[in-house]
């Protein structure tokens, strides 16, 4: 019998969620106001910024690690990450397995400038609708939650709504399903979501399979100047940075340590 991942349960979890939710797509588009205060794009801000891009994240706890930080203020921290230089924020909005939630990303999107990343587990069209009333820039779409015609349908439903997607791989076999569902972000998160262990060489080896033109994004397992070097000088555009800016004592130092590469 195979035994149950991490990834399993917390998608069992969101399926089961969705299941729950009666809402009409359609109603919902067609009640979707006109005009939806925005900011710049995510995808665009991280290809114009000079220098790597810092994607960084505001987690309260993780399931393999627990509680990361008592008292956590989204806010306070989001803005700090945004006087540090840091190109866009990532909000865990999960409640269930990382103490986030949709009201972290609604007060952070009308605390900063900073385009901003809803981080959850996208399992159906209207988590990218919530997304977008919520005021997030980007959505994550994981290649191990959703099959190739799922994630093709996902890419494109973000692309009508105005959003990005950070189309998130674990493999070489990954990238060729978000390059075929027409990814134009691809993160390579170190951290099999399977045991959540890091492996802080799988986007060095991952990256030569990513074609030019793609923006490229390094997430987990990033904490130094001296692990984010050799991504920059293997081509990725940007590092997602989580844990080490949440526990840090001096977040706004780090990332502009980081920034100077």
């Amino acid at each position: 019998m195979t035994k149950e991942t991490y990834l399993d349960s917390i998608l069992v979890f969101h399926r089961e969620r969705v299941q729950k939710d009666s809402r009409s797509l359609t109603k919902l588009l067609n009640e979707l106001p006109r005009e939806i205060d925005s900011i710049d794009s995510f995808m665009d801000r991280i290809k114009n910024q000079n220098g790597l891009s810092i994607i960084a994240e505001i987690k309260r706890k993780s399931p393999s690690k627990g509680l990361l930080k008592h008292d956590l203020d989204p806010v306070g921290l989001a803005q700090i990450y945004e006087s540090g230089g840091a190109a866009c924020i990532s909000v865990l909005t999960d409640t269930e397995h990382f103490g986030g939630s949709e009201q972290d990303l609604i007060n952070v999107r009308q605390a900063v400038k900073t385009p901003v990343l809803r981080k959850d587990f996208t399992v159906d069209l209207r988590d990218i609708y919530d997304a977008k009333i919520m005021g997030a820039s980007c959505v994550l779409l994981i290649v191990a939650a959703l099959g190739i015609k799922e994630l093709t349908e996902y890419i494109d439903f973000c692309d009508h709504l105005g959003l990005d997607s950070l189309v998130e791989a674990h493999d070489e076999a990954e990238v060729e399903i978000a390059l075929k569902a027409g990814a134009k972000m691809i993160g390579i998160n170190q951290r099999d979501l399977r045991t959540f262990e890091v492996d802080q060489t799988r986007a060095l080896r991952v990256a030569a399979e990513i074609p030019d033109g793609i923006v490229k994004i390094a997430e987990s397992g990033i904490k130094t100047v001296s692990d984010a070097e050799p991504l920059k000088l293997a081509g990725f555009d940007g590092v997602l940075i989580g844990e080490s800016l949440v526990k840090s004592e001096n977040p706004k130092n780090l990332i502009t340590e980081l920034r100077n590469l």
